[in-house]
């Protein structure tokens, strides 16, 4: 199975160059040729093959026009949600939008037409905060807890925030760049809080699917309602399956009152959804559990790999292993990098990652690791950072956490 999400060439011993050569998204074309792209979430692998065809077909039957609805997006979703985590959804509750930031802010904008205040938990994904002022709203930050490496929501300082008027809390789920999985009780326990408040929890789940093997994902809304509170979750296949470009994702109303909500956007919001998008998103939750699966492993194993080389070549860096998702955030603060090591190291180690500062203030010294890659491309990136800072190496304590 593994070839059928490989695009190299399996004779070209430059794997990241023969890619470049083919693609031109922001990710192959943004930076220099000798600059390794490790920032972009999006994957180095090839789609999968059915996509592939689906999309195919959609141009040969000269299918591109417009949508006004998910048509048989909506129960292809539904079933993908059932048989994966057992959340019984009503297809009838599913819209559809551009992408997940689109559904974010079309979400805030029927949910607080005169603005009001959105809580995110920084570092958190950084387009939350870009979305919010688009939404005429503003932003509480509410950030994460972090003890010894390990994050988790900071529940009272969510009802603190709630108790003062916040109103709309933007949940990652699991969160992006630590790759959190946030399990069944605090996500319980999160629901009693919105409920309590009057919340509504808007949850951006794109990354639910790549939810590593042993650990379980909870979609908000599967316990939101049993517990009396509103919610809204926002995903796509886009990640899951690397299908970014193609600008389709489901906007899901958990509850009746959510569902009315829903159903006041305005009839463009669907329209402006691509019709390629909508069939590859079919494509991927009907037919391509399998190349899910096997993009899983491959993310797994590059994730043990970095934590090995990491060890042996960076003892400075620190590792924040994600269970979830194929995005590494890494503290760079023991190698002495300033408040963003992004860029010293795509200017003297000629790799490219996201910048720490993005994700928020809690983001000073960090960046983000795309692991959706060939092995000799994490490889390449250690070496090539080992060497740029050797001096840091010497007597540097091992942080790696395991």
């Amino acid at each position: 199975m593994a070839s059928d999400i490989d695009d190299e060439d399996p004779t070209e011993p430059d794997p990241v160059g023969y890619i470049r050569t083919a693609r031109t998204s922001i990710k192959w074309t943004r930076y220099a040729p000798d600059v390794l792209p490790l920032f972009v979430a999006e994957m180095d692998f090839g789609i999968a093959p059915g996509i592939s065809e689906a999309l195919i077909n959609r141009v040969r039957s000269s299918d591109l026009g417009y949508l006004d609805g998910p048509g048989p997006l909506a129960p292809a979703f539904a079933a993908f949600v059932n048989d994966r985590w057992g959340w019984d959804l009503d297809p009838a509750r599913v819209h559809i939008a551009t992408d997940v930031s689109v559904g974010i802010v079309e979400t805030l904008r029927v949910a607080l037409p005169e603005g009001g205040r959105v809580a995110i938990a920084p570092p958190v994904y950084p387009p939350f905060f870009v979305l919010v002022d688009e939404a005429r709203c503003q932003v509480v930050e509410v950030p994460l807890l972090e003890k010894w490496g390990e994050y988790a929501l900071d529940l009272d300082g969510l009802e603190a925030a709630f108790r003062d008027g916040v109103t709309v809390f933007l949940l990652c789920n699991p969160h992006n760049p630590v790759g959190l999985v946030h399990d069944r009780r605090t996500l319980e326990a999160l629901a009693d809080l919105a409920a309590r408040y009057d919340v509504l929890v808007v949850s951006d789940e794109i990354h639910g699917p790549l939810t590593h093997p042993g650990l379980t994902f909870t979609p908000f809304a599967a316990v939101a309602e049993l517990r009396g509170a509103r919610s809204v979750v926002v995903t796509s296949a886009s990640k899951g399956w690397n299908l970014a470009g193609v600008k389709c994702s489901v906007v899901v109303a958990g509850d009746a009152r959510s569902a009315a909500l829903l159903d006041t956007f305005n009839d463009e919001i669907a329209c402006r959804t691509s019709i390629l998008g909508l069939h590859a998103n079919i494509q991927a939750f009907s037919h391509e559990i399998e190349w899910l699966e096997d993009a899983i492993a491959r993310v797994v194993a590059n994730d043990r790999l970095l934590a090995a080389l990491i060890s042996d070549q960076l003892p400075g860096v620190v590792y924040h292993r994600p269970k979830a998702g194929y995005l590494a955030w890494l503290d760079f603060r023991g190698l002495g990098l300033g408040d963003d090591p992004a860029v010293p190291l795509r200017e003297h180690a000629y790799v490219a990652l996201n910048s720490g500062l993005g994700f928020g203030q809690q983001g000073r010294g960090f960046a983000r690791l795309n692991l959706a890659c060939e092995p000799d491309t994490l490889r390449e990136a250690v070496a090539r950072i080992a060497a740029a800072y050797p001096s840091s190496m010497q007597g540097a304590l091992v942080w790696h956490v395991a």
